[in-house]
């Protein structure tokens, strides 16, 4: 597998929920570290929109451990907030995943991205960064593929049809 055959970024995957009351810190804004919360929000929708659930990936006894994060804060979200969460691969091995996240605040009436409680699929955006919503925060993390107890493993070889799932939608 080379790049050369992936469409690497990703197309942009979308979620949407509102900010509860529990993720604010006392100067009314969403406490920091709940935006990598939301972060994994979005890589388990997008994995599960794949036809994959992150309990069957563990069940399978495939781990994916962070191991790097960066985030860049510019605008607040506050309590109540229709926020999206914005998901794409951005690097791609049997080894290794590397994503990319945006976080838009979204009007009340924008109905463009799919709420994390409704049913029914959730749209997918194209790779040119015209997403929907003001931008507040974006980030990005890097993980590796292991086993339980923690060693490195190949997707390829542990669990093909993950593997191929997530090459598939690269080449889509």
């Amino acid at each position: 597998m080379s790049k050369q055959q992936l469409n690497l970024p990703s197309s942009w995957h979308g979620i949407a929920f509102r900010v509860r009351y529990q993720e604010n810190d006392p100067m009314g804004v969403v406490y920091h570290t709940n935006y990598l919360n939301w972060f994994e929000l979005g890589r388990t929708e997008m994995i599960r929109d794949l036809g994959f659930r992150y309990r069957d990936m563990e069940q399978a006894g495939v781990l994916l451990p962070l191991i790097d994060a960066s985030l860049a804060y510019g605008r607040p979200a506050r309590y109540d907030d229709r926020v999206a969460v914005y998901t794409r691969i951005v690097n791609f091995s049997r080894l290794r995943i590397d994503y990319e996240y945006r976080i838009h605040l979204l009007a009340d009436d924008d109905l463009s991205v799919g709420d994390a409680s409704a049913a029914g699929v959730r749209p997918i955006f194209a790779a040119d960064d015209s997403l929907p919503g003001e931008p507040l925060t974006s980030g990005a993390t890097r993980h590796v593929w292991v086993n339980r107890d923690f060693a490195p493993i190949r997707l390829d070889k542990v669990l093909p049809s993950l593997y191929d799932a997530l090459v598939r939608s690269l080449q889509d």
